[in-house]
């Protein structure tokens, strides 16, 4: 069983919420702060905000505001919510990309193995993004979870009846996609994006024989 995660994965995702961010910090233009040091205040924002509120653009959107008000120090103006806003209409209006090679490859992948689809975020979100792909007749089932941990993997091998040792978790996300599934007994495929969410991050094993490391998609072809 080979389970796919969908943003930064399948099609590009995070490099618009980073031009968002870029456009924001440019228009913030803190007096004492430079960019790598507004960076990391939204991020410590944005890391409390995943663990309180889940992922997605609306909470994307709240960090945003709440990073203006603690630079600030006072309020956001509605003036200044207006703004935000209006930087953020990339997230809202954004097509969905796919990565090179994906479609090709879930085609012949789809005739030799049983495919799933397991994405993290607001349902209605990124239920329009699986809707708008066009792959989702590769997949037995999509999955749409608030996080991916352990348990989730777990949860997802005895839903689909698949003995851990042959089930494997492809994605870009060390965090989300790679170490819970090794914890949980998967084997893992990490194809890096350049573009992956820094709150993504994390270090993986080199010693670790049960992750697969390809740098792209397709050749995913030469291994299953």
């Amino acid at each position: 069983m080979l389970v796919f995660d969908a943003d930064d994965t399948l099609w590009e995702n995070n490099v618009v919420f980073e031009r968002v961010i870029d456009d924001f910090l440019t228009w913030v233009d803190h007096p004492t702060l430079d960019r790598t040091q507004l960076r990391a205040v939204l991020d410590d924002i944005e890391r409390a905000n995943a663990v309180a509120h889940g992922y997605g653009s609306k909470v994307f959107l709240r960090s945003l505001r709440e990073c203006l008000e603690r630079l600030r120090e006072r309020p956001a103006t509605e003036a200044e919510r207006r703004e935000i806003d209006e930087l953020a209409v990339a997230l809202v209006n954004h097509q969905v990309e796919l990565m090179p090679g994906v479609a090709d490859a879930l085609d012949e992948l789809a005739g030799r193995h049983e495919l799933l689809l397991l994405t993290k975020g607001e349902r209605e979100e990124q239920q329009r993004k699986l809707d708008a792909c066009g792959l989702l007749h590769h997949f037995a089932a999509a999955h749409v979870v608030p996080e991916k941990n352990v348990a989730t993997y777990h949860r997802l091998s005895r839903e689909h009846g698949v003995d851990p040792t042959r089930a494997w978790m492809i994605g870009n996300s060390p965090r989300s996609d790679i170490l819970p599934a090794r914890a949980a007994g998967w084997g893992a495929v990490f194809i890096p994006n350049a573009n992956t969410w820094v709150l993504e991050h994390d270090e993986l094993d080199p010693s670790d024989e049960g992750v697969l490391h390809l740098r792209a998609f397709p050749d995913l072809l030469t291994h299953f």
